[in-house]
């Protein structure tokens, strides 16, 4: 029961949001062996401002054990 939880600047359109939304369910079917029905994903969008305290220092820093893809950037 995979579930993917994406966060990202605001400004993305309902379209675009659907389509990544569809390639990384493809993604997880291909590369972990589930049905559709076991995937489920979020989008949530953050702003700018409120980046570091919301995201970088609660999911990216306290979980960093857990990243396969680490960001190029930090603060």
């Amino acid at each position: 029961m995979p579930h993917v939880d994406v966060k990202c600047y605001p400004g993305r359109t309902e379209e675009q949001k659907r389509k990544c939304a569809e390639k990384i369910t493809k993604a997880i079917m291909e590369t972990m062996g589930c049905d559709e029905t076991s995937v489920s994903v979020a989008i949530k969008e953050i702003e700018k401002d409120d980046w570091k305290e919301k995201v970088w220092d609660k999911q990216i820093i306290s979980e960093e054990e857990y990243l396969y893809k680490k960001p190029g950037y930090s603060f």
